[in-house]
């Protein structure tokens, strides 16, 4: 024999009760033996407890009432539904007239869900020719007299079940029905929430089935809700044992005595969905699968209680007078951590029973806050225990980590005694992204990284493309979803949460405008509850940057083309540093000077290491290193190299923006930084390769003039020595284990042969003088200009991040 147990969702009005009425026929002709449990209909426990509590405030009740009756008799229209529906009609008045209602006639009230679903399912297989009867389960399961959560007397009950079997009609089909039961003096109870699980496995065990079958709304038990974690997944098979843990916390397929009653007859539990004949569901059993973390559940509706003093210390028995206190007050105990030294206690409970809890232990610890030797018992509430079935803390490092770097904050920590279950207290805002971020580290799904991309210029539209074409390949090879959930221009802004497409120019010409993008943004992201953020920051302005702090602190690492933030004043600096350090969010920039060049990450780790650098001198502008050697190679006159560099795009679009020096200065600043030199901008030499007449006005101006630019440049490469070169120079030099260096940027004659001049193109070069490697540089050299190449090493940075996270 098998028991056939289905919820309130599959009995639901429509789709589902008349799917449900299918799988019994499909059973009864395939000649299965099997008894049917039913839930209570659709809603109907929370609709009944809800009308009961306004006629207890003396609030209108009778719309829902009427409501509650047309939607319970809609299947079957001529059911006789009398005697139920003037029971709970006296109730109703009785209770509106008193204004209170006690537990014992609130089960009485929710009894009669069940009674009513027994009652339709009859009615409906009967009207089809299949001989069912309707059989009250009150008559069947006896109980004490603790209403709303009773316990079952198991012995007085198998005797009833045996004899309610014997007494069965040959060829009927019982229709029984769960959460409910009567205490020995005949009073009406109830199993607790969710209770109609529980009453059958108490059947199955009573008339040792050979399976039950759950019938719900979903195909079976997930890796994690499927509500909250789209990349859930369905378990095949588990234990009993870590079926009871997730029961235990939180599941709500299963309730939480469920599992007990089949251990002990070792009776399988298949999960399965009324909605899906396909799937094959959830098969819980007593061996499962092979080891390992099998799901994350979440339990809602508690507080943390935390119990405080520094008298604790070495006292014996504080935490029996706190379960014995709870105990008194029937408040159950879920999670509890505390130091060894007994300064603090802190322990979850049901949210509804908080006041109670700290009231009792105020009362019992008395004595102790007159001594001094409790300071403090608080609460906090909002907050939910999430729970990893299977899993070690050996294991749980790389989850933790990931937690912590998206600024999800872990109240409470705890493992059990096998060590194969960790619980965690979260703030109920922070969960549903908590646990995203642990089912992608657990289960092995690709780990999603939420882009944001201010600036879609050159640079920032160069970098989309690239990101666009790249994601299929990354997705691949480093299970990583590169996501760009937001593309913010200078007046629009593109928000979409599951990422942009190839189309995303088109979109984002249509996308809305916004005077606060980052507010946007960051209100979006907090929003949809992504992880892994990272905002990339492609612009040139000094007003973005005074927002990094804000992205940061709202759990935001940066990647960053724009130089500005490593060059304003050193307290920004230093206290951009300091904000980084204290979210534990990374800043990468490597573009800020070389391009796609690796030289910041080589000056890094030289002087992490302890290596002393001497020197960094070389070509840091890829637009002036164009210039001065194509201008140094050829006959032709120093506008027409400005002018063909600026159709190459290797300058901006005002030419003197790269002329004047500012652009190299910045870029050697950056660098001595690196060094943890203090130097200012104001503090850079730079020869300015614009004369003071040609630095003001509008660029049209300028190129109207470019050409007395000329004569100098000319005489400037006619006076050099033999087989040499100009060459636009950056130099950091001093003693560099100061506090402050010299930085000069020139305009210089070099050899041919030389390193620097022997560059070519648009290439950049760096010489890095060390203390180890003497007079022999380590030099780096490559292309410094272009906006697919600084793109490429904004995306370089992009992916470094995303590999730690």
């Amino acid at each position: 024999m098998k028991i056939i147990k289905f919820g309130g969702k599959s009995l639901s009005n429509g789709t589902g009760i008349n799917a449900v009425i299918s799988i019994i026929e499909n059973k009864i002709n395939n000649n299965e033996k099997f008894v049917v449990i039913v839930s209570a209909r659709g809603n109907a426990t929370n609709e009944l407890e809800n009308i009961l509590e306004l006629a207890r405030q003396g609030k209108e009740y009778k719309t829902q009432w009427q409501a509650f009756k047309s939607y319970q008799i809609s299947p079957a229209p001529a059911i006789d539904f009398s005697k139920e529906f003037q029971l709970l009609e006296k109730i109703f008045e009785g209770v509106q007239l008193l204004e209170e209602v006690s537990l014992k006639i609130k089960d009485l009230v929710l009894a009669q869900g069940e009674l009513l679903a027994a009652k339709m399912i009859s009615k409906l297989l009967n009207d089809k020719g299949i001989k069912a009867k309707n059989i009250d389960s009150r008559k069947i399961i006896v109980t004490d007299e603790q209403y709303g959560n009773a316990v079952v007397l198991e012995e007085e009950s198998k005797k009833r079940c045996q004899t309610f079997i014997d007494e069965l009609e040959e060829n009927t089909l019982a229709i029984l029905t769960g959460f409910i039961a009567n205490n020995e003096q005949g009073s009406t109870t109830t199993l607790g929430r969710n209770g109609s699980n529980y009453s059958a496995a108490l059947f199955a065990n009573f008339l040792n089935a050979e399976e039950l079958q759950n019938y719900t709304h979903v195909d079976g038990i997930y890796t994690a809700n499927p509500d909250l974690v789209e990349e859930a997944r369905i378990i095949d098979q588990i234990s009993f044992q870590e079926a009871n843990e997730l029961a235990s916390f939180g599941a709500s397929i299963l309730h939480a005595k469920t599992i007990i009653p089949l251990i002990e007859k070792n009776i399988p539990l298949r999960i399965l969905n009324t909605f899906n004949s396909e799937s094959k569901g959830t098969l819980i059993c007593r061996n499962g699968q092979k080891k390992g973390v099998k799901s994350i559940s979440v339990k809602s509706g508690v507080s943390l209680i935390n119990l405080e003093g520094k008298g604790l210390l070495g006292k014996i028995g504080v935490d029996a007078r706190i379960f014995n206190t709870l105990g008194r007050e029937n408040i159950n105990i879920g999670v509890i951590s505390q130091g060894s030294s007994e300064r603090g206690i802190g322990f979850v409970v049901n949210s509804k029973d908080d006041d109670r809890a700290v009231k009792s232990l105020r009362k019992e610890f008395s004595n102790d806050f007159s001594n001094k030797d409790v300071s403090n018992i608080t609460t906090i509430n909002d907050v939910s225990v999430v729970s990893i079935v299977g899993q070690n803390l050996q294991g749980f490092s790389k989850p933790y980590q990931s937690l912590v770097k998206n600024n999800i904050e872990i109240l409470l920590i705890n493992n059990n005694i096998s060590g194969n279950n960790i619980s965690l207290l979260i703030d109920n805002q922070q969960v549903h992204k908590a646990i995203n971020i642990i089912h992608s580290q657990i289960f092995g799904v690709a780990k999603n990284i939420n882009i944001a991309i201010f600036g879609k210029g050159t640079v920032g539209g160069s970098l989309i493309e690239q990101i666009l074409k790249s994601q299929e390949q990354i997705l691949r090879r480093k299970e990583t979803r590169l996501n760009i959930f937001a593309v913010a221009g200078s007046k629009n802004l593109l928000l979409q949460k599951e990422g942009i497409g190839n189309n995303w120019k088109s979109e984002f010409k249509n996308a809305k405008q916004t005077k606060d993008s980052i507010k946007e943004v960051i209100a979006f992201a907090e929003q949809h509850h992504l992880e892994n953020l990272i905002a990339i920051d492609n612009t040139a302005s000094s007003e973005f940057i005074k927002s990094y702090p804000l992205l940061i602190e709202n759990g935001f690492d940066l990647v960053s083309s724009n130089k500005i933030a490593n060059t304003v004043g050193f307290d920004f600096y230093k206290s951009l540093r300091k904000e980084l350090k204290t979210h534990n969010k990374q800043y990468l920039y490597e573009t800020n000077v070389g391009a796609g060049l690796p030289l910041i990450d080589t000056i890094k780790l030289l002087h992490d290491s302890g290596e002393n650098i001497t020197r960094i001198k070389g070509v840091f502008s890829g637009s002036l290193s164009y210039i001065f050697n194509a201008f140094s190679e050829s006959e032709e006159s120093f506008s027409s190299i400005v002018k063909q560099a600026m159709e190459k795009g290797f300058t901006e679009p005002d030419p003197r923006e790269d002329l004047c020096g500012n652009d190299v200065a910045r870029k050697l600043l950056i660098l001595a930084r690196e060094l943890d030199l203090e130097n200012e901008l104001d503090e850079v030499q730079i020869r300015n390769l614009i004369p003071e007449n040609l630095r003001g006005g509008q660029v049209d101006n300028f190129l109207q003039r470019i050409e007395e630019l000329d004569h100098p440049f000319e005489l400037l490469k006619e006076a050099q020595e033999k087989d040499h070169v100009l060459r636009y120079v950056g130099d950091l030099h001093g003693d560099l284990q100061q506090s402050k260096g010299e930085l000069d940027v020139s305009l210089v004659s070099v050899p041919k042969n030389s390193a620097l001049g022997q560059l070519s193109g648009s290439n950049s070069i760096f010489e890095i003088y060390t203390e180890s490697y003497g007079e022999n540089p380590i030099v780096i050299q490559g292309a410094g200009a272009g906006a697919a190449v600084t793109a490429r090493g904004v995306f370089g940075d992009l992916l470094r991040i995303a590999e730690k996270r």
